[in-house]
């Protein structure tokens, strides 16, 4: 207990610090920018290269503010009580292509669940028949109710809709084809969600099972324990928690009282939440593993995820913006602010592009983006710096994970880094995009043919660096070498995309 309270008041000042250091810095750069001598190409770009920076350390603060919630908030291991009346779940199993293992995988272990009041239902969508022929083979074996439907429409949204209709249970449960509950997955969130009418869904969190033989599952893996582990508990604490579409329990009364599952975007687990949550009912994160499943097993498979999550996301921060002018007391500004950083957050593509592209421009062309003294730049931003990557790293090595594989999740992210910026920027314009499954067909090697804007941008950032370097040992400019670093902290990480591709 007492090394407890110890932990958590090093994370509250720690945090606190951080907050003072981030605040110091931007209001120092913007004294130095409004008030910086420059041409008006310069003039455009310092301000880009500000906004960006405000951006990042925005997303950063709402971060560390959460972990900060976290740590001061006292945690019930189990917020329900003991289920004296099992009401029917109809546990639904979208499936499109996917293979026969996988899915017979998911179905047995939704059948071995310790739930007397169940019924399974694959939901499958497959256009091959070989696909459909093993669906029906599933079913039969394990007395699982086979959907189809006869106009396809929605995606996976369309289908969850259409089978919806013809169930009757109190709950739904969704799993991905690929996601295995283990045996009190379902008494469980049941028993929590009984103990109030109000409470639309329960969400648990999503693991990778194939860590040990997979690169890419590996690193995705860690980008889903930063988001499960600490970003989703400062959510639910919130009451901003969002269905992720697997690994959830939902009130069907609440379901139908936004008209089903949102059929407009890529995502519509978070874009229902969002009426959910318009509509007064609260949801809950229960982090506790309930599931294992299958991550992206190649970069292709990992870029397609990403791109639906972004261009889904960007599609939802119209919606959001919009309720929030017309309907600004449907919810509590805490809830808006959660929103808002949700649905940016594969915006800030745009904002680290930024912060490559500045000093790419500064080494090669002499045109300068950043003013400020570097005295007081040391004293502001390296504190910030320090402060903030010993707090992320040190909140995730408390839940037990190795720096090596936090790095292997940041790499991937600059890796993804196009698909942010083209699908944020065609969500955001209104193109819904096409749903695309996951593959769960083994690992691929992708064609860097297929992978061109991921390699230009490694292409340029390697001849800045090789410039810059000539530079600073021709002029000794210290501005060369500093620009230089930064360039390396990208390259570093986009190098990765070798690691990832090759067997």
């Amino acid at each position: 207990m007492k090394k407890t309270i110890k932990n958590n008041n090093l994370y509250q000042a720690l945090g606190i610090t951080i907050i003072i250091s981030v605040i110091v810095y931007l209001v120092m750069r913007t004294v130095f920018t409004a008030y910086a001598g420059y041409r008006p190409i310069e003039k455009v770009l310092a301000v880009i290269l500000l906004f960006s920076e405000m951006y990042v350390m925005l997303h950063s603060l709402a971060y560390f503010i959460g972990i900060l919630k976290i740590n001061r908030t006292v945690k019930t291991e189990h917020p329900g009580a003991a289920l004296t009346e099992f009401p029917l779940v109809d546990i639904l199993i979208p499936s499109r292509h996917e293979p026969k293992d996988v899915l017979e995988n998911t179905v047995v272990a939704c059948y071995n669940l310790a739930y007397p009041a169940k019924i399974i239902h694959i939901l499958d969508d497959s256009s091959e028949q070989s696909y459909k022929d093993e669906a029906e083979e599933i079913a039969k074996e394990y007395g699982c109710k086979l959907f189809r439907r006869q106009t396809r429409h929605g995606a996976k949204a369309g289908i969850v809709n259409d089978c919806l209709k013809t169930c009757s249970g109190k709950y739904v449960a969704i799993f991905d084809a690929d996601q295995n509950p283990i045996n009190g997955f379902l008494t469980t969130l049941i028993s929590i969600l009984e103990t109030d009418e109000n409470l639309a869904l329960v969400q648990t969190p999503q693991y990778y099972s194939n860590l040990s033989s997979n690169k890419v599952a590996r690193g995705a893996n860690m980008q889903q324990a930063i988001f499960y582990e600490n970003i989703c508990e400062a959510k639910s604490l919130n009451g901003a928690m969002m269905c992720c579409g697997t690994n959830v329990v939902i009130q069907r009364s609440s379901l139908d009282a936004v008209g089903g599952f949102d059929e407009s975007t890529v995502t519509e687990d978070f874009a229902t939440t969002l009426q959910l949550h318009l509509k007064g009912f609260k949801t809950l994160y229960y982090n506790h593993i309930g599931t294992f499943g299958q991550g992206p097993q190649d970069i292709g498979s990992y870029l397609a995820q990403q791109n639906r999550w972004s261009l889904g996301g960007a599609a939802v921060l119209k919606k959001v913006i919009k309720k929030l002018f017309t309907h600004p007391s449907a919810m509590r500004f805490i809830q808006w602010w959660e929103y808002i950083i949700s649905c940016t957050y594969y915006l800030s593509s745009w904002a680290f592009l930024m912060l490559l592209l500045c000093p790419i421009i500064y080494l090669f062309f002499g045109v300068p983006s950043f003013f400020m003294n570097p005295l007081i730049y040391g004293l502001t931003f390296v504190p910030y710096l320090l402060l903030s990557t010993n707090m992320f790293y040190t909140s995730m090595i408390n839940r037990n994970y190795k720096i090596k594989d936090l790095l292997k999740g940041q790499a991937l992210f600059f890796i993804a880094m196009p698909v942010y910026l083209k699908s944020s920027a065609l969500g955001l314009c209104g193109i819904r995009g096409s749903f695309h499954v996951t593959s769960k067909a083994g690992s691929t090697r992708v064609s860097y043919l297929k992978l061109w804007p991921q390699i230009t941008l490694w292409l340029i950032a390697l001849a800045a660096i090789v410039w810059g370097i000539n530079l600073f040992v021709y002029t000794r400019s210290v501005a060369a070498i500093v620009n230089t670093i930064w360039i390396i902290y990208y390259f570093a990480f986009s190098t990765s995309i070798f690691y990832f591709n090759e067997d």
